[in-house]
């Protein structure tokens, strides 16, 4: 049953679901408040009256048409339907009525998307509409909305033709629809002109004075207000009773009563119209089933009256522009003024965080303690913050994902123009899932994360230090335009510390050219060493550091540059701190610099990032120099791929289906595999010893035999396959050996001819319960396993995503060549991982696949093991929190 709360372009919510036997009264009541001109546009020929439509409407078969309702404040305001083409396949017939307060803001445009979504998980793939010539909005929601249109005018009416393939366009237009809305849904938090205060006391120390006082003394430039039961002012705010009682217009409550009051605040917020709400108490779901009670229950009136919700159990918020000047946190330190925004899901750890970023005099210009994550989640702050121009760099403190797949799909556009650096908490693997196929097994949750950040083209870190470290550098310096490093040092050591930690980290020493080396010979004296790294040795004046460092940058080898200083007793650091910024100056290259000390660095090395360490130094120039490289590689495409029979692969699919959920038979995988053109090993299925002799007669030897049964999962790990048999007799042995192994748990054998040689690779796919369809590569055979080569991407993959899965295998040399070995084809790898993925995509009833071993010869490749696991796609149970999308 559909049932989700969107956003708007205005920023406000609806809800979102499935029409239902009770929506009778609301409907006729929907209707009779349409206009005049609404009525006409909706009903002009089509439907004989509003009676016929509610009937029609509430008697819709789900399983081929469906009805969804738009409910604002409680009331349907829209209707949008689809009701499948009894003479066509794969076409249906689309409508809809939105309320006349409602039009103009989006509601059309967002039904629409969503009607496709469902209806292409139907099969659907055309929408056709009829609409009056001059209803000119309308047929704007059909313009506008990316999907290709084609229209015909006849007798006054266009008939328009929707197709409801995703195609470039369409996926532009939703995402930056989606950004319009989050973003305007965000303004109201970040730029408020009237805040109330509920739960301030006149006694500080307290959560809600401290937030109180904050909001005060930091200089907000808007109302600020308080709610108390008797006080008519505290610390000099006025005060009233409650938020109703506030005169004039209020924007943001931030709530800091104890946990069994807040519903009623909210109710009192409700009442004022109140656009935006913090949440500071605690005692909801981190407090257990009760509390997840409570807190649904207050998101549940949140979402009815269409406006946001920060927290509950959060610290607050900041933004620091002058502008506005807003701290309504609890915390004793403020930060400064910055282009960093930061968002973090522990309150706790934002407390340090504020008071670490004021000790590094590191300046943010957006916090958010985003707490249980109800409702506001890093998936609208991130497009908030994309279209943000007081902001540049955005960083995570993530502990769990809420929509995994849509983070990736916002992050990857965003991180396109701003860097996105995150740590992620929970890296451990202890709570990676028992799973029957190899795929699943090592699909664990950090895996699945790594892949996840990796093509949305997020910088991951793994101490808040390091995100601080890549912060740094990337608000201040430019993205490295390649991973050529130059070394500028005073000191030996260091220099090699830092050069080592480059090989380690995947960046490169350049190659200074004779230019470069000639300036660095006429400037140094005739001890220091002018390779890379340079070692001007301990004399070098800080005249020296800015010529050297004017000198590097100037190499058109050189990509980034790391200037080291250890102070000696001749050289002063605040004059060669001035000198690195000065030899810098102009040039739109990457400069850091470590200054060995424990004074730390020079304030007047600014805007150049300092690093305690040069390994530290070296770590944030490599993450910010793979985010430059993601951001210049070009995005790829899905291939059409030749001999793919998205037919018969239905055919085989929905046969088995019919048995009901689990495993395909060996002949139907292999069916399976070939339909998607890979090419698989010829076998038998047999169910006796003689069977399984006149099969292996007809495949050929030598052969292999392998135990099948229902239990039997992983049969080299249980001795249940048996290769190289030459001849009957030795299969007849073998059969007779596995039979008295497995008793009962053998139900039948696979007779396989032996395909010797070749490179041994996994191929495979799974539906993760929190991500979504992944699609798998590795290192095959026994290898899987024990090499833990497997590497995991989001589905569907591109060409250039598959060759990259390929090619970052640690079994890759085995495919190019090895000690000897010929080159094995691994094109056709690529080939045959994205005729998986298609696959997926074709078939989406697939939970788990498995090819393994895939052998990879020096021209083609073949299956020679496929398991393949199906289950009808079910109607999900409501989830505890109404979901929010866009």
């Amino acid at each position: 049953m559909y049932d989700t709360d969107v956003v708007i372009r205005d920023g406000s919510t609806l809800r979102l679901r499935a029409v239902q036997a009770g929506d009778r009264e609301g409907l006729f009541e929907l209707y009779d408040r349409l206009s005049s001109g609404s009525r006409r546009f909706r009903f002009f020929a089509t439907i004989a009256s509003t009676e016929d439509e509610v009937f029609r409407l509430l008697q819709m078969d789900p399983n081929r048409d469906c009805a969804l309702v738009a409910e604002a404040a409680g009331h349907i305001s829209g209707i949008a339907a689809y009701v499948h083409d009894t003479q066509v396949p794969g076409r249906a017939e689309v409508v809809f009525a939105i309320a006349d307060s409602l039009q103009g803001r989006g509601v059309g445009t967002r039904m629409l998307e969503v009607l496709a979504d469902i209806a292409r998980n139907h099969r659907i793939t055309t929408f056709d509409a009829y609409v009056q010539q001059d209803n000119r909005q309308m047929m704007r929601v059909f313009l506008d909305s990316g999907f290709e249109t084609q229209r015909e005018l006849d007798g006054g009416v266009f008939h328009v033709a929707l197709t409801l393939a995703q195609s470039d366009r369409y996926g532009t237009l939703a995402a930056e629809r989606s950004r319009t809305a989050a973003a305007a849904s965000m303004k109201s938090f970040f730029e408020p002109r009237t805040v109330v205060v509920v739960g301030a006391n006149r006694e500080r120390g307290k959560i809600g004075s401290e937030i109180l006082h904050n909001v005060a003394s930091g200089g907000f430039t808007g109302r600020l207000f308080a709610v108390h039961p008797t006080a008519a002012s505290i610390d000099g705010v006025p005060a009233y009773p409650s938020v109703t009682d506030i005169p004039g217009d209020v924007e943001l409550a931030i709530i800091c009563v104890p946990g069994a009051r807040v519903s009623a605040v909210v109710d009192d917020c409700i009442a004022k119209h109140v656009k935006a709400l913090v949440i500071i108490s605690a005692g909801f779901a981190e407090t257990g089933a009760a509390g997840r009670t409570l807190e649904r229950d207050i998101l549940g009136k949140v979402r009815t009256a269409g406006i946001r919700m920060i927290g509950p159990n959060c610290m607050g918020i900041i933004n620091t522009h002058p502008s506005i000047r807003l701290n309504a946190t609890f915390s004793p330190v403020a930060p400064t003024e910055g282009r960093v925004a930061f968002s973090t899901q522990s309150g706790a750890l934002g407390l340090a965080i504020l008071d670490y970023v004021r000790q590094l005099d590191f300046g943010i210009s957006t916090f958010v303690s985003v707490g249980n994550k109800a409702d506001v989640s890093g998936n609208d702050l991130i497009q908030y913050w994309a279209d943000d121009p007081c902001t540049d760099v955005i960083l995570l403190y993530l502990e769990s994902f809420g929509n995994p797949r849509r983070f990736a799909q916002i992050a990857r556009r965003v991180a396109a123009q701003k860097p996105i650096v995150a740590v992620k908490a929970g890296r451990s693997p202890a709570g990676a899932r028992a799973a029957s196929s190899h795929t699943g097994a090592l699909a664990a949750s950090d895996v699945v994360v790594e892949a996840l950040f990796r093509e949305a083209g997020i910088i991951r870190t793994t101490t808040l230090e390091e995100l601080f470290d890549v912060a740094a550098l990337l608000a201040h310096q430019p993205v490295p335009a390649g991973s050529r490093v130059a070394i500028l040092s005073n000191v030996g050591g260091p220099a090699i510390l830092a050069a080592d930690a480059c090989e380690s980290h995947g960046l490169v020493l350049a190659m200074l050219t004779d230019a470069t080396r000639e300036v660095l010979k006429g400037l140094l004296p005739a001890e220091a060493s002018i390779g890379n790294p340079i070692d001007m040795i301990a004399s070098a004046t800080a005249t020296q550091y800015e010529r050297a460092t004017r000198a590097l940058l100037a190499d058109e080898q050189v990509d980034s540059l790391l200037v080291i200083f250890t102070p000696p007793l001749v050289t002063q650091a605040d004059d060669v701190a001035r000198a690195i910024v000065a030899g810098a100056k102009g040039v739109s290259k990457t400069v850091v610099a470590n200054f060995i000390s424990s004074r730390g660095a020079p304030r007047d090395i600014s805007p150049i990032p300092s690093y305690r360490f040069p390994e530290a130094a070296v770590a944030a120039l490599a993450r910010a120099t793979a985010y430059g490289a993601w951001r210049r590689r070009p995005q790829g495409v899905i291939p059409v791929l030749p001999g793919f029979q998205a037919d018969v692969i239905r055919s085989v699919v929905d046969g088995a289906l019919q048995r009901g959920d689990g495993w395909l038979t060996s002949d139907e995988a292999q069916r399976l595999a070939g339909a998607a053109g890979i090419a698989s090993a010829t076998a038998r299925v047999v169910t006796s010893i003689d069977a399984a002799i006149a099969a292996a007669q007809q495949t050929g030897y030598p052969a292999v035999l392998k135990a099948l049964g229902p239990t039997i999962l992983h049969k080299s790990d249980v001795g249940g396959v048996v290769l190289g048999l030459d001849d009957d007799a030795s299969l007849r042995s073998a059969f007779e050996e596995l039979a008295s192994r497995f008793g009962h748990a053998m139900t039948g054998a696979l007779v396989q001819r032996m395909v010797p040689g070749g490179v041994e690779i996994l191929l495979g796919g799974v539906v993760d319960p929190t991500f979504g369809p992944l699609v798998a590569c590795g290192s095959g055979g026994v290898l899987v396993d024990l090499l833990a080569d497997t590497v995991f991407r989001l589905h569907p993959l591109t060409d250039l995503t598959a060759a990259d899965m390929v090619g970052s295998l640690k079994g890759a040399p085995l495919l190019r060549g090895y000690r000897g070995h010929p080159p094995a084809d691994e094109r056709s790898v690529v080939d045959a991982l994205l005729r998986v993925s298609a696959l997926m995509t074709v078939a989406s009833e697939i939970q788990e696949l498995d090819i393994n071993p895939l052998k990879v010869f020096e021209h083609g490749v073949m299956a020679v093991d496929v398991r393949v696991r199906v289950a009808r796609p079910r109607n999900e149970p409501l989830p505890t929190s109404r979901r929010i999308s866009y």
